[in-house]
């Protein structure tokens, strides 16, 4: 699989009466069987204040990387996928239960993120060959 970008972005009211503005929006662009795909992960905002109950990351952005600086939801996607990779046959995935979300972080090696985006800013791709590779496995 061939990961092509990972982003978020804070959604915003588009009408008075909508609820919006209490959400965030994380989206994964990749390349499967020679077919592009994005999986868009909707999530409760809250849950970006909480993170460091689930992940090693204090702060937003969580890290910078040749001066871009990237987000906590901006990996939200990715870690969904690299998770459960069932999820590529998906188009969207809508998450509001704390203990849910949560658990896509468990046991995910936040080290290897990094080399990610590294490659997607200076190459514009990242072959992603195992979601294994992402995964703390037991000692």
């Amino acid at each position: 699989m061939l990961i092509k970008e990972c982003k978020g972005f804070e959604l915003e009211k588009e009408k008075s009466n909508t609820s919006e503005d209490f959400f965030n929006r994380s989206i994964v662009t990749f390349y499967e069987d020679g077919e592009e795909k994005t999986l868009h992960v909707l999530y409760v905002r809250y849950f970006d204040e909480i993170r460091h109950e689930f992940t090693p990351y204090q702060q937003d952005p969580i890290f910078v990387q040749q001066d871009h600086e990237i987000a906590f939801k901006d990996i939200v996607a990715l870690v969904c996928l690299v998770k459960n990779p069932g999820l590529r046959s998906r188009k969207r995935l809508y998450i509001n239960s704390k203990q849910e979300f949560a658990s896509y972080f468990q046991d995910i090696n936040f080290n290897k993120l990094p080399e990610i985006f590294l490659s997607l800013n200076q190459k514009k791709l990242y072959e992603l060959r195992s979601p294994l590779d992402f995964i703390l496995q037991p000692q």
